[in-house]
């Protein structure tokens, strides 16, 4: 039986690591891919995560596994496919035919953007097609964008972008849009924000970036960057009917990445909260860990 069985080795999972296993905690970390390191892979280029201003996403995430593997962590490569509750603590059984057993669990299986699902998409994600404008807004300064989406997340994005772009392109299959009407307000003020409804993207087209996208009706409008706002999924289907989730499935767990099941802890994307970026996930991850020891010492398990 180990302390802690860490679930996901993105940010909040390799950050859960470190802390637990500073605690003095014997440690695990499970992972379907163990060796990379969550979505900020994915990033080009990382400009908001203090003191590595410029470093791409890989070489972050390296980073982070580099310095999980110093510190002693230990990794297993397999999904967890069930929880079971104990005396003792968790069973955790994994693609259905080994078991694990542990005091406690950290869930840190983050959550993954929707795509748009249209040609181009994946060949220009990282070259022009962002899934989060808070961290990629900047490298767009002064240039034409398109946010596509019509909930509260797009809407918030094509302002944010409004004040580092020339112009954004806001695109929404549907006339209305499913925001607050007050955000809907803002953005019809905005001169620099050209609503397109009811419009469907078909396509992205570039050459080694992204240079323009296609609507349903033929329209072409050139822009460097495309920022799909159109919702995230949490992988939480492990814990339902195990913990408290919300109606989107996060799971409800406050700073202390507490949840309503004993001896089980969510840290980064999947825990519901306003903000979700490296920052936020590391912090959860080191929350999550002492959550966990001060569990294991209470209860003494």
């Amino acid at each position: 039986m180990t302390d802690v069985l860490i679930i996901g080795s993105g940010p909040a999972g390799l950050s859960a690591a470190i802390y637990a296993g500073r605690a003095g905690l014997d440690v695990l970390v499970l992972d379907s891919n163990a060796y990379t390191p969550g979505q900020i892979c994915e990033s080009e280029r990382v400009d908001n995560y203090l003191g590595f201003y410029g470093i791409s996403g890989y070489d972050l995430s390296s980073k982070f596994l580099e310095h999980a593997r110093e510190m002693g962590t230990v990794f297993s490569e397999g999904k967890a496919v069930k929880l079971k509750k104990t005396s003792m603590g968790w069973t955790i059984r994994i693609d259905g035919e080994r078991e694990i057993t542990s005091k406690t669990v950290i869930f840190a299986g983050g959550a993954e953007h929707k795509k748009l699902s249209v040609k181009g998409e994946v060949e220009f994600a990282g070259r022009g097609v962002s899934y989060c404008a808070l961290c990629d807004g900047a490298f767009f300064s002064d240039q034409d964008v398109a946010v596509v989406g019509g909930g509260n997340a797009a809407l918030d994005d094509a302002l944010y972008l409004s004040e580092l772009c020339r112009k954004v392109y806001l695109i929404h299959r549907r006339e209305e849009f499913r925001g607050f009407a007050d955000t809907v307000k803002q953005i019809r003020a905005k001169s620099n924000i050209e609503i397109t409804t009811p419009h469907r993207l078909t396509a992205v087209e570039g050459t080694k970036m992204v240079e323009a996208v296609i609507l349903e009706d033929g329209t072409r409008l050139a822009v460097s960057g495309v920022f799909a706002s159109v919702g995230m999924e949490p992988a939480t289907e492990l814990l339902k009917g195990i913990v408290q989730l919300d109606e989107t499935g996060y799971v409800i767990a406050g700073e202390s990445c507490v949840t309503s099941a004993e001896g089980i802890f969510a840290a980064g994307d999947v825990r519901r909260k306003n903000l979700r970026q490296v920052a936020t996930a590391v912090a959860d991850g080191a929350n999550a860990a002492m959550s966990a020891a001060e569990y294991i010492k209470t209860h003494q398990v």
